[in-house]
């Protein structure tokens, strides 16, 4: 099939940015969408053009960093990322567009390539697990409920990709964060932090930028790992909580 591209291009976060248009021909259906854009980038460096700078890793939809808008939706469909969507899902003479992720918190580096170090360092705000664990124990012997490891499990599987930034009117982290504060805080080995945990981690995605969540939903309809709305509500209660009790415990002691 044979499509055409309107790519943003920027040469710096600095520089100011552009749509410019190319032509991807001969591009076969069972292509990914980033091998699409490696056979064009070898035209463009075959006629000593610059090529159209995004991040990739993996390939295999599990490092999240194939970040790019795709036709106005992330990573181009539901459910998936920009390196496991196939080019069957267009036709021929169909006009694509590719844009970086649009947010405060995520500025552009290179065209299509994104700062997403602030999701770093709302991670490292989170800390550590202090529990000793010692050797590696032996998968049962901290019995937890299938509940709780399914939920766990399901807040554990964001790849931190930033799509539902990306998604939100208001560039809210929220769906990032609260998978991140959920998991541990679902898990035995999480509660005695939770409580630091939730307050650190708000308080760093707030001072990086991100904006205010409305709950419309738009995260989790792009979320390439279908992250449930639910941790959000569960964050949310975590951090009341977590104010409630530090409240307490200042006015016990006297502050």
């Amino acid at each position: 099939m044979n499509l055409t591209l309107k790519i943003w291009r920027q040469k710096n976060t600095a520089a100011e940015g552009k749509m410019v248009t190319y032509q991807a021909n001969d591009v076969l259906e069972d292509m990914s969408f980033l091998e699409m854009l490696d056979v064009v980038n070898e035209g463009l460096i075959a006629k000593g053009e610059d090529p159209i700078a995004f991040d990739s890793d993996c390939r295999e939809g599990i490092c999240g960093t194939c970040s790019m808008m795709i036709s106005g939706v992330a990573h181009g469909a539901k459910g998936t990322t920009a390196c496991q969507l196939h080019m069957r899902k267009f036709k021929d003479g169909d006009t694509i567009t590719v844009e970086p992720w649009r947010a405060k918190a995520f500025p552009i580096l290179k065209d299509l390539v994104t700062d997403r170090s602030a999701f770093d360092r709302i991670i490292q705000s989170g800390g550590f697990i202090s529990v000793n664990t010692g050797g590696t124990p032996d998968g049962n012997a901290l019995p937890i409920g299938k509940l709780d490891a399914d939920k766990a499990m399901d807040a554990a599987a964001c790849i931190g990709c930033g799509a539902c930034v990306a998604a939100c009117k208001n560039a809210s982290a929220m769906l990032f964060v609260s998978a991140k504060v959920s998991h541990l805080a679902t898990l035995p080995q999480g509660k005695p932090e939770r409580d630091r945990r939730v307050l650190s981690m708000v308080k760093t995605m707030d001072a990086e930028g991100f904006g205010n969540c409305t709950v419309t939903g738009s995260c989790e309809a792009v979320c390439p790992k279908e992250i449930s709305l639910d941790f959000i509500a569960q964050m949310n209660r975590e951090y009341g909580n977590a104010i409630l009790k530090n409240r307490a415990e200042r006015k016990s002691s006297g502050d």
